[in-house]
């Protein structure tokens, strides 16, 4: 359990720290309920965090009854990783980089939060849960699940961020799950560099 804990702070950590420092200077989006949020947070100025939490609630009433074993393996990384990214909001602007530089880091970083994180069987919930239930009633995949929720979400941010914003936030998409997913796999990022 206290691995688990230790994983899941350094996992929000290293999300606060792409996401304050690299994607919000420059608008950039991400997929899933951080995207969501990071949506709202351009349009109405309020923090991400907390918006990852609020829209989480209906998520997690329905994993309490549903499917609970989602329920308490995320309800702790949704907190941490809510907390750290409103704690962290002061190192925007902090690092000005150029925002093909900012894309690349922030998504290296936020795929790296996210795959510690689910090595641990945790995660930050939100739309991961909603594609899983989405899984079970169809038979689809859940990694292709996903990937549409994420599509559909930067999509409605290309009408909220300029075009630039929104093609480096394909590249942010692009580097989330491929970090997400070398270190997910079986042997983690050792398989790929060894």
């Amino acid at each position: 359990m206290l691995k688990k804990m230790t994983i899941t702070i350094i996992g929000s950590m290293f999300l606060a720290i792409g996401i304050n420092v690299f994607l919000v200077p420059h608008h950039l989006l991400d997929g899933g309920i951080i995207g969501i949020s990071l949506i709202i947070k351009y349009i109405w100025h309020v923090k991400v965090g907390l918006t990852m939490v609020l829209l989480s609630i209906p998520l997690y009433i329905m994993a309490w009854f549903y499917y609970r074993p989602f329920f308490y393996n995320s309800l702790h990384g949704l907190l941490f990783s809510s907390l750290m990214i409103d704690i962290f909001s002061v190192l925007r602007g902090i690092i000005m980089l150029d925002p093909m530089i900012s894309s690349i880091i922030g998504g290296v970083l936020v795929g790296i939060g996210i795959g510690i994180m689910l090595r641990e069987e945790t995660s930050t919930g939100g739309t991961d849960l909603l594609a899983q239930f989405i899984a079970r009633m169809t038979n689809w995949n859940v990694g292709i699940i996903i990937f549409m929720m994420d599509t559909f979400i930067i999509t409605i941010g290309s009408f909220i961020i300029d075009s630039t914003s929104f093609l480096y936030s394909l590249v942010v998409v692009t580097i989330v799950g491929i970090a997400t997913t070398m270190l997910t796999q079986t042997g983690g990022w050792r398989h790929y560099v060894m």
